[in-house]
């Protein structure tokens, strides 16, 4: 599918439009909590603008890139929640006051935004130059599905490292204290220094980098169309931050989404490996048809998700009537 110059600007545009309202909406005025009601309308919005472009793109290009970019936008947007579980540990981490988390969730999104782009014009124009590279990110999709079942079974509480960079801001700038409001940087006896929310920002930027080395190889399995590859991460990300709002409690409950998200990772690699054996005139190779990826990635997350919230409720009932009773 060859895009026109003129639907990227298009579709670029109206997301900058769309980002701009959601700004001028939520965080004009004093600094506030972000409400469940407003978190549940904002995910909503944005879900249902996915299926609508999805619908249009079916309208135009048919259903073959409507099925690549839904399966796309689920994965990613399945790969978003779990990366939220990492943001609320830095958030807790740092101790961000509430008021001021979704400024903070708005920077890192921007960044991730900004990185997924760089990485996906690097990916597309590496992959038609040099095809060896779809064993190579089969065979990393698949080592980090291993990789996510082995940390899950440590059964261990995640805590955030920090990294190279974080600690060459910490001892390259003179930090305050605490927060200043939602400034970075703040003049004090005549001396610039930067608040703890710029050590928050970096951390959130630094972390999105290392899951863009995971979301783009996977959305590449499943189609190596540019437009369709950005569309996908650009709506599974525009959301997020309403996201992580919505779910609140509800992340530390999701206990086996780290498996469906493995599983997803594992079928994604093996069939780009499957599709790079076709393409190179393996026979027995088979070519997997984008709509049974769709239905697996889909019937994945929901079985995930159904049986993490039945482990919860079952754990939760447990709890109560081991607790003694009352006199």
């Amino acid at each position: 599918m060859s895009v026109p110059m003129w639907a990227w600007i298009a579709v670029i545009g109206g997301l900058l439009v769309v980002l701009a309202v959601d700004l001028w909406i939520v965080d004009r005025g004093e600094a506030r909590e972000f409400s469940m009601r407003q978190a549940g309308y904002w995910v909503t919005f944005y879900v249902a603008l996915a299926v609508i472009f999805g619908g249009v793109l079916w309208g135009v290009f048919g259903a073959g890139k409507a099925g690549e970019f839904f399966a796309g936008y689920i994965t990613e947007y399945s790969l978003s929640v779990d990366n939220l579980f990492i943001f609320f540990i830095i958030m807790s981490r740092f101790a961000v006051p509430r008021a001021y988390q979704h400024k903070v969730l708005l920077v890192g999104i921007l960044l991730a935004l900004v990185m997924r782009g760089v990485f996906i014009a690097l990916g597309a124009a590496a992959l038609e130059r040099f095809s060896w590279l779809f064993y190579v990110f089969g065979a990393f999709l698949v080592y980090t599905a291993v990789n996510l079942v082995r940390e899950h079974l440590k059964d261990e509480e995640e805590e955030f490292n920090e990294n190279l960079l974080l600690r060459w801001v910490r001892r390259a700038f003179p930090t305050t204290e605490g927060y200043v409001g939602s400034k970075v940087t703040v003049k004090i006896d005549g001396r610039r220094m930067v608040t703890p929310m710029l050590i928050v920002m970096v951390a959130i930027g630094t972390t999105d980098l290392l899951f863009a080395l995971d979301s783009i190889p996977a959305i590449f399995g499943l189609t190596q169309d540019p437009f369709i590859v950005f569309t996908a991460n650009a709506f599974a990300l525009m959301g997020l931050r309403q996201l992580y709002f919505l779910l609140g409690g509800l992340l530390q409950r999701l206990v086996y989404i780290s498996y469906g998200l493995a599983f997803i990772l594992g079928f994604i690699g093996v069939k780009l490996i499957l599709e790079a054996l076709h393409a190179s005139g393996v026979s027995w190779a088979p070519e997997i048809p984008i709509w049974v990826s769709l239905t697996i990635i889909g019937a994945t997350m929901v079985i995930t998700t159904v049986a993490s919230l039945i482990n919860a409720r079952l754990t939760s009932s447990k709890g109560e009537e081991t607790q003694p009773e009352q006199v």
